[in-house]
């Protein structure tokens, strides 16, 4: 099988620039028994041939080859997702203008994404039920071994829920003890901090 994307021309679907991007209209699948003059479409990656029978069966349009495995142009096309035509890569929408890419073409904050996502329940422990149900179930490859690394009396570790502040250019995180109030991320002493 072979996965062609079809591209439109439209102005910055973030609505971040007023430039023009292609941006991925829909993605289809042609089967293998479908030939080319350069052989069957799921034999040639990225080539100009697959493009060209898409043009001519869906009526027009412009289309680019994508791997469903990631084997090239960065990652599988989806709706939405741009062409970039001088990196030959299929990128996600920038998220936040603040946002660039890194060298591997993702788009990254400005500040590191923080290495602490979780914190310590003040007064909750982990109990011997805890613990004993704390492994892999019958079946996966790991039966019978532990998951976590707590012990009973250790405290309760509950996940942040940690968004990115695009106004004020920083990481806010709340916790389910106190879901109206935030911290913000310190990004110097890579800690959190009350807002």
């Amino acid at each position: 099988m072979a996965h062609f994307a079809e591209l439109e021309s439209k102005t910055d679907p973030t609505g971040f620039t007023t430039d023009t991007h292609l941006v991925v209209k829909r993605v289809v699948v042609v089967g293998n028994d479908v030939s080319t003059a350069a052989g069957p479409l799921g034999e040639n990656d990225e080539h100009v041939d697959g493009e060209t029978w898409c043009v001519n069966f869906f009526d027009g349009g412009t289309w680019k080859q994508t791997s469903y495995n990631h084997n090239f142009r960065k990652q599988y096309a989806g709706k939405g997702m741009v062409y970039n035509a001088s990196k030959n890569k299929f990128l996600l929408k920038q998220p936040y203008a603040s946002w660039s890419l890194d060298g591997s073409d993702d788009w990254q904050a400005p500040v590191t994404y923080p290495n602490v996502s979780s914190y310590d329940h003040p007064s909750e422990t982990y109990s011997q039920e805890d613990v004993d149900a704390n492994v892999y179930p019958v079946g996966h490859a790991k039966a019978g071994q532990r998951l976590g690394t707590f012990n009973v009396g250790d405290p309760k570790e509950y996940p942040y829920y940690i968004t990115w502040d695009e106004d004020n250019l920083r990481w806010i995180a709340t916790d389910q003890e106190d879901p109206i109030g935030n911290h913000r991320w310190d990004a110097d002493n890579t800690q959190w901090v009350s807002v």
